[in-house]
């Protein structure tokens, strides 16, 4: 029987090896996690303290923005202090465990298609809003999200316990991704794989169509009305919501539905760059830039401060 190394910790390579360029990438990295942070942590606020926010689309919005707030906060920090240090490690437990909170934190997904419903209340059926949407239906929906967001990670996460890894500990990456662990694991994973792939399509095409569906609806609507301006300011409620979800569902599905190559390429690391980290801090400068409301608001109690 052939003796093997078992690994207990991974290197993680990154985005470069130059130290120069480390720095410069930590700053970088820093001010977008900064913005991430205040960005979305202003949004959460305002809508808890802005009594004009106290409805639906907005409850939807302060839980996404706190979803955005956890997934940065999975990978960044991790990612910052291996900028900074020689030894770029993490142990296999420490990976295991950024892999199921990163997972559980992608229960935005669900979010945004309850936000997509949302929106499907209050253009198609204006008159039965606050019937359809009530308090008790917009928390079940959010605790829904993050449970099936929470499930997705928990089916992923524990098979990988009982794995072997052996050898090979280079991760060709800056942070631990399910599919990269995969790769370096030296018993079958075949198991693994499939419900990788199926929980992706189950949740990923599900969370989708109820996105979706809506939308399809509202679009219809939309072209029916003959005031070009109201036309306009139906669709400007919905745009931003719309740009977020392009982003996420594009990226996140790139990565996750095709095959993970031993080495990762500069495009394999800037989608990754894209959904685990720009996102959340776009979906903040998407909605204030887009959302009227959100952005007097936040004027209005920053003077306040």
């Amino acid at each position: 029987m052939q003796n093997r190394t078992v690994v207990t910790e991974f290197l993680l390579l990154g985005l470069s090896s130059d130290p120069n360029l480390q720095i410069l990438l930590f700053l970088v990295f820093l001010f977008i996690y900064l913005m991430t942070l205040t960005g979305n942590a202003l949004i959460v606020l305002i809508i808890k303290v802005d009594p004009q926010l106290h409805s639906s689309m907005y409850f939807f919005l302060g839980h996404l923005a706190f979803a955005d707030i956890c997934c940065s906060t999975v990978i960044v920090p991790k990612m910052l202090k291996n900028f900074l240090e020689k030894k770029k490690n993490i142990s296999l437990n420490g990976r295991i465990a950024q892999i199921f909170f990163f997972l559980s934190a992608c229960a935005e997904v669900f979010m945004l298609s309850a936000m997509a419903y949302d929106r499907y209340i209050a253009v198609c059926k204006p008159l039965h809003y606050a019937r359809l949407m009530s308090k008790q239906l917009r928390i079940q929906l959010v605790a829904g999200a993050w449970v099936v967001g929470f499930l997705y990670a928990l089916i992923n996460a524990i098979p990988l316990l009982s794995l072997s890894f052996c050898e090979r500990n280079i991760v060709t990456h800056f942070s631990c991704e399910l599919p990269l662990l995969l790769v370096l694991c030296c018993t079958k994973t075949f198991i693994n794989k499939m419900v990788l792939q199926i929980t992706v399509l189950i949740s990923g095409l599900s969370s989708f169509f109820l996105t979706l569906i809506p939308y399809i609806h509202i679009i219809s609507i939309i072209l029916r009305v003959h005031s070009k301006e109201a036309r306009q300011k139906t669709f400007s409620t919905c745009s931003s919501h719309l740009i977020v979800v392009g982003i996420f569902y594009v990226t996140a599905f790139s990565q996750y539905l095709r095959p993970t190559p031993d080495v990762l390429g500069a495009f394999d690391k800037l989608v990754s760059i894209q959904y685990s980290i720009l996102t959340p801090m776009l979906n903040f400068l998407i909605y204030t830039m887009k959302n009227k409301s959100v952005k007097e608001s936040l004027v209005k109690n920053t003077k306040k401060l």
